[in-house]
Protein backbone atom coordinates (compact mmCIF):
# COMPACT_ATOMS: atom_id res chain seq x y z
CA UNK A 1 0.00 0.00 0.00
CA UNK A 2 2.78 2.51 0.48
CA UNK A 3 4.49 1.54 -2.39
CA UNK A 4 1.31 2.62 -3.84
CA UNK A 5 1.01 6.01 -2.58
CA UNK A 6 4.63 6.79 -3.19
CA UNK A 7 3.77 6.44 -7.07
CA UNK A 8 0.94 8.20 -7.04
CA UNK A 9 2.63 11.08 -5.11
CA UNK A 10 5.45 10.92 -7.83
CA UNK A 11 2.83 10.93 -10.71
CA UNK A 12 0.55 14.09 -9.70
CA UNK A 13 4.20 15.53 -8.77
CA UNK A 14 5.70 15.13 -12.09
CA UNK A 15 1.86 16.49 -13.95
CA UNK A 16 2.39 19.39 -11.52
CA UNK A 17 5.78 20.02 -12.33
CA UNK A 18 4.98 19.53 -16.86
CA UNK A 19 1.80 22.48 -16.32
CA UNK A 20 4.14 24.58 -14.21
CA UNK A 21 6.78 24.48 -17.09
CA UNK A 22 4.01 25.06 -19.70
CA UNK A 23 2.93 28.07 -17.98
CA UNK A 24 6.44 29.43 -18.13
CA UNK A 25 7.41 28.64 -21.82
CA UNK A 26 8.60 30.93 -23.62
CA UNK A 27 5.59 32.15 -26.01
CA UNK A 28 6.49 30.60 -29.84
CA UNK A 29 8.10 33.52 -32.30
CA UNK A 30 6.22 33.57 -35.40
CA UNK A 31 7.09 35.95 -38.66
CA UNK A 32 4.65 37.95 -40.16
CA UNK A 33 3.65 38.24 -42.46
CA UNK A 34 3.90 34.41 -43.74
CA UNK A 35 3.89 35.41 -47.80
CA UNK A 36 5.08 39.09 -49.67
CA UNK A 37 4.95 39.07 -52.96
CA UNK A 38 7.73 41.48 -55.05
CA UNK A 39 8.08 42.43 -58.73
CA UNK A 40 11.62 40.83 -59.74
CA UNK A 41 14.15 40.90 -63.02
CA UNK A 42 16.02 37.90 -62.93
CA UNK A 43 18.29 38.00 -66.22
CA UNK A 44 17.83 34.91 -68.84
CA UNK A 45 14.86 33.72 -66.14
CA UNK A 46 12.88 36.26 -67.00
CA UNK A 47 11.17 38.52 -64.64
CA UNK A 48 7.97 39.72 -63.11
CA UNK A 49 5.66 38.72 -60.43
CA UNK A 50 7.43 36.62 -57.62
CA UNK A 51 5.79 35.54 -54.31
CA UNK A 52 8.08 35.40 -50.58
CA UNK A 53 6.80 32.51 -48.37
CA UNK A 54 8.89 32.45 -44.85
CA UNK A 55 8.57 29.87 -41.89
CA UNK A 56 10.73 30.95 -38.35
CA UNK A 57 11.52 28.23 -35.55
CA UNK A 58 13.33 30.16 -32.42
CA UNK A 59 16.00 31.87 -34.44
CA UNK A 60 16.13 29.53 -37.47
CA UNK A 61 14.05 30.58 -40.59
CA UNK A 62 13.36 29.45 -44.29
CA UNK A 63 12.41 31.46 -47.01
CA UNK A 64 10.88 29.49 -50.64
CA UNK A 65 10.45 32.17 -53.42
CA UNK A 66 8.13 30.86 -56.49
CA UNK A 67 7.08 32.52 -59.71
CA UNK A 68 4.81 31.50 -62.56
CA UNK A 69 6.40 34.52 -64.32
CA UNK A 70 10.24 34.13 -63.70
CA UNK A 71 10.70 30.57 -65.46
CA UNK A 72 13.55 28.11 -66.38
CA UNK A 73 15.18 28.56 -69.88
CA UNK A 74 16.44 25.03 -69.47
CA UNK A 75 15.49 21.61 -68.15
CA UNK A 76 16.64 21.65 -64.68
CA UNK A 77 16.97 18.77 -62.53
CA UNK A 78 15.76 18.80 -58.47
CA UNK A 79 18.32 20.36 -55.93
CA UNK A 80 20.41 21.76 -58.71
CA UNK A 81 20.00 24.94 -58.46
CA UNK A 82 22.44 26.89 -55.78
CA UNK A 83 20.43 29.61 -54.05
CA UNK A 84 21.75 32.81 -51.74
CA UNK A 85 18.90 34.79 -51.13
CA UNK A 86 20.15 37.94 -49.30
CA UNK A 87 17.19 39.98 -47.70
CA UNK A 88 18.05 43.76 -46.65
CA UNK A 89 17.07 44.11 -43.10
CA UNK A 90 16.45 48.04 -41.33
CA UNK A 91 17.30 46.43 -38.06
CA UNK A 92 20.91 45.49 -38.92
CA UNK A 93 22.93 43.70 -41.26
CA UNK A 94 21.48 41.82 -43.79
CA UNK A 95 20.45 38.33 -43.37
CA UNK A 96 21.28 35.76 -46.07
CA UNK A 97 19.44 31.98 -46.51
CA UNK A 98 20.93 29.70 -48.56
CA UNK A 99 20.68 26.00 -50.08
CA UNK A 100 20.36 23.66 -53.14
CA UNK A 101 16.52 22.98 -52.76
CA UNK A 102 14.03 23.06 -56.13
CA UNK A 103 11.81 20.53 -57.58
CA UNK A 104 12.75 19.32 -60.78
CA UNK A 105 11.57 21.87 -63.96
CA UNK A 106 11.27 21.59 -67.52
CA UNK A 107 11.81 24.05 -69.60
CA UNK A 108 9.46 27.12 -69.34
CA UNK A 109 8.45 25.58 -66.30
CA UNK A 110 7.92 28.41 -63.16
CA UNK A 111 10.61 28.80 -61.12
CA UNK A 112 10.92 27.93 -57.26
CA UNK A 113 13.22 27.89 -55.14
CA UNK A 114 13.60 26.82 -51.22
CA UNK A 115 12.91 26.47 -48.62
CA UNK A 116 16.33 28.32 -48.06
CA UNK A 117 17.98 28.26 -44.70
CA UNK A 118 19.15 31.05 -42.73
CA UNK A 119 19.06 32.71 -39.27
CA UNK A 120 17.34 35.73 -37.77
CA UNK A 121 17.38 37.33 -34.62
CA UNK A 122 14.09 38.73 -33.10
CA UNK A 123 12.96 42.32 -34.56
CA UNK A 124 14.53 41.47 -37.63
CA UNK A 125 12.65 43.15 -40.66
CA UNK A 126 13.86 41.68 -43.88
CA UNK A 127 12.65 43.09 -47.00
CA UNK A 128 13.97 42.14 -50.87
CA UNK A 129 14.47 45.10 -52.10
CA UNK A 130 18.08 46.15 -51.41
CA UNK A 131 18.92 42.57 -51.11
CA UNK A 132 19.16 39.79 -54.46
CA UNK A 133 18.54 36.17 -54.72
CA UNK A 134 21.48 34.42 -57.06
CA UNK A 135 20.97 31.39 -57.97
CA UNK A 136 23.91 29.46 -59.49
CA UNK A 137 22.72 27.26 -62.92
CA UNK A 138 24.76 24.58 -64.35
CA UNK A 139 27.90 26.90 -63.43
CA UNK A 140 25.87 30.51 -64.26
CA UNK A 141 24.95 32.16 -62.51
CA UNK A 142 21.98 34.42 -62.47
CA UNK A 143 20.81 37.56 -60.20
CA UNK A 144 17.23 38.59 -59.13
CA UNK A 145 16.99 41.72 -57.87
CA UNK A 146 14.00 44.85 -57.26
CA UNK A 147 13.60 48.19 -57.17
CA UNK A 148 10.04 48.34 -55.55
CA UNK A 149 9.63 46.63 -51.89
CA UNK A 150 7.86 43.88 -51.47
CA UNK A 151 4.06 44.14 -50.37
CA UNK A 152 1.96 43.67 -47.78
CA UNK A 153 5.63 45.00 -46.20
CA UNK A 154 8.90 43.44 -44.83
CA UNK A 155 9.17 40.37 -42.80
CA UNK A 156 9.58 41.03 -39.09
CA UNK A 157 10.86 38.21 -37.18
Amino acid sequence: MKGKRIGSGAAMLAGALAVTGLAFAPSALAVTPTTATVTASCGIFGGGAATLTATQSGTSATLTLSSTAITAPIPLSANSITSTLTMANSTGSARVFSGTVNPAMATGAPITVGPLNGTVASGDSLDFKGGSLKMVVLGITVTCTTSTAQTPGPFVF
